[in-house]
């Protein structure tokens, strides 16, 4: 009976949401403990046709990819800081790096070997917001969390990430 799984026909549970990984410029993005949903949404476009006006005809319109929020814990690696700098930096608008800013980055989803089971390739890059600080709190006991907002063109599977094999 199929189960979801062609490489590994043993394995019965999907994979798990604390596995993954973000990259870009080449490399993993160091913290990233927790990051929001990949969506898409195609509006959907009501037409009628003459002679026929009680029924609704329903057709696809424009497509629109939610943003991604990234949050990691305050360290000293300045990867968060150093992009949202590229989009609107301090010094204003005239400092705004208009050739970088923008990033191609890829979302792997990995299972619990740490092998990357999907990976996801998110377009057009770019950050939309900064938190460098959560609200301080001196009577609360948690990790100071940094947020980034991830704006994109769009973003696709990568096909070429195939099923691993878990049996090695």
């Amino acid at each position: 009976m199929p189960n979801g799984f062609q490489v590994n026909a043993n394995r019965i549970d999907p994979y798990k949401t604390y596995k993954f990984q973000l990259k870009w410029d080449g490399k993993t993005v160091l913290g990233v403990m927790k990051a929001s949903v990949l969506k898409r949404t195609t509006n959907v476009i009501t037409h009628r046709s003459g002679g026929e006006n009680s029924v609704d005809h329903k057709t696809p319109g424009r497509t629109t990819y939610d943003a991604v929020t990234l949050e990691r814990g305050i360290t000293w690696d300045l990867d968060f800081e150093n992009w949202a700098n590229k989009v609107h930096p301090y010094a204003g608008e005239t400092a705004m790096d208009l050739a970088n800013f923008r990033k191609e980055c890829a979302l792997e989803v990995l299972n619990e070997k740490g092998q990357v089971a999907r990976r996801f390739l998110l377009h057009g890059c770019w950050v939309s917001e900064y938190q460098a600080v959560p609200a301080l709190d001196s009577s609360a006991n948690a990790i100071a969390i940094e947020t980034i907002k991830l704006e994109m063109e769009g973003w696709e599977r990568d096909v070429s990430a195939t099923e691993p094999n878990e049996s090695q």
